[in-house]
């Protein structure tokens, strides 16, 4: 009976905020500001949201366009959670506005792969 071909192992992907949270969410906050909202799993994952080696003010001007100086972060160990909010690029509803109610703007926050020492915790 001839042998099967071994079967490449393709390596894990990286474990993103987006895979160690409960949710990932965005939302609108008023005509002219967004909210990004990191729901985490446990004080692990909440241990990489609040790294600010990972996440700052200016990873997220980098990440949406919005200056630095004017991203609020808001961290809040005791519900696991870190909120952000920042001005949008255009009014909601504006002609050049993509995505009116703003909910597809957390993908890029739930993409950041926190460093390894970070995510020891994991289950």
């Amino acid at each position: 009976m001839p042998e099967s071909p071994a079967t490449p192992t393709t390596p894990a992907a990286p474990t993103t905020l987006g895979d160690l949270a409960l949710e990932v969410r965005s939302k609108n906050a008023g005509p002219f500001w967004t909210t990004l909202e990191l729901f985490m799993r446990d004080e692990h994952g909440y241990a990489a949201a609040a790294d600010t080696e990972l996440l700052n003010e200016d990873v997220v001007a980098r990440l949406y366009g919005a200056p630095a100086d004017q991203v609020r972060i808001f961290r809040i160990p005791e519900l696991n959670v870190v909120k952000i909010s920042f001005p949008r690029q255009v009014p909601q509803g504006g002609f050049r506005d993509r995505d009116v109610h703003s909910g597809q703007q957390h993908v890029p926050l739930a993409s950041l792969v926190p460093p390894a020492a970070v995510r020891e915790g994991e289950r």
